[in-house]
């Protein structure tokens, strides 16, 4: 599926899916960095969750439930606003908005229906990579989504991203979306390191590498970029280190509609990668 390749060079909404949780305020955080680069609209999006007989079944977004149901709104929008309120919001335009969808049916319907550039969303736990995009909410979007999601996991104080890693295997595939990932570093005017992990279960020449890296990445008009080989035990270990190497600030990758993280590379991403990428990152779909 070819994406719009102007999409995020035109920036004018970004989504927020949010449950007043410390990481959600992590995301918001983020995503208010963006936004103001970009001159950005901020959706807060929050799913409620109440008995569903307060619900009116012809029209999910009416309310029945007389007391008990405007006791719910009232008491989200007092943290609507309390939320709208953190410093890293000003001046900035911040709307709100209450679904009663299911998470990832509602965050998807959203950013269809508001015309969305770009999702951001938080993550929970300390495991990182596999368990953010793999079997949760997170992971339904991501392989859902057809517009780049970022995932944040820990509290960035100032977003800046002045170095991008691009992890792939750089097949035909990866070059549909590649202009999207060229479109996100120029918001930060970031250098993108192409990343090409040669493990001994895949392993080829380095001649073979950097010819495959100098043919995916003409073509494009990009002149911020490295192109990198890097040699490790696993692809995840490679991604790992390099960032490490690099002091990279996000790392960008594809992912597959049908399963999500898990066909980014012949191998899966294993836990050790996972518990360790504490760095934002952006996602996007082929």
């Amino acid at each position: 599926m070819m994406l719009n390749l102007k999409k995020l060079q035109t920036m004018k909404k970004i989504l927020v899916p949010i449950d007043f949780s410390k990481e959600a305020k992590y995301a918001c955080k983020a995503a208010a960095a963006v936004a103001k680069k970009t001159n950005s609209e901020i959706i807060l999006l929050h799913m409620l969750d109440i008995p569903t007989e307060a619900i009116d079944p012809l029209d999910s977004n009416n309310l029945k439930g007389g007391g008990q149901a405007i006791f719910f709104l009232k008491t989200i929008h007092k943290k609507f606003q309390k939320y709208k309120s953190l410093p890293f919001f000003e001046g900035l335009k911040v709307t709100e908005s209450v679904k009663f969808h299911k998470t990832f049916d509602g965050v998807i319907a959203e950013s269809k229906k508001n015309n969305v550039d770009l999702i951001v969303m938080g993550s929970q736990g300390a495991t990182g990579l596999k368990e953010m995009l793999v079997g949760s909410n997170t992971e339904k979007v991501v392989r859902h989504s057809d517009i780049p999601v970022m995932v944040i996991k820990k509290n960035i104080e100032n977003l800046e991203i002045k170095h991008l890693i691009f992890a792939s295997e750089f097949g035909k595939d990866a070059k549909k979306t590649f202009q999207n990932v060229i479109n996100f570093a120029n918001i930060f005017k970031a250098r993108v390191h192409l990343l090409y992990i040669n493990t001994i279960h895949n392993f080829e020449p380095t001649k073979t590498s950097t010819l495959k890296l100098e043919s995916f990445v003409s073509g494009f008009d990009i002149k911020n970029y490295t192109l990198n080989t890097y040699n490790d035990k696993t692809i995840e270990e490679g991604i790992l280190n390099f960032g490490r190497e690099m002091n990279a600030d996000a790392i960008a990758i594809n992912t597959h509609g049908r399963s999500g993280l898990s066909q980014l590379f012949n191998e899966s991403i294993s836990r050790e990668l996972a518990n360790h990428a504490l760095r934002p990152i952006i996602t996007f779909k082929i």
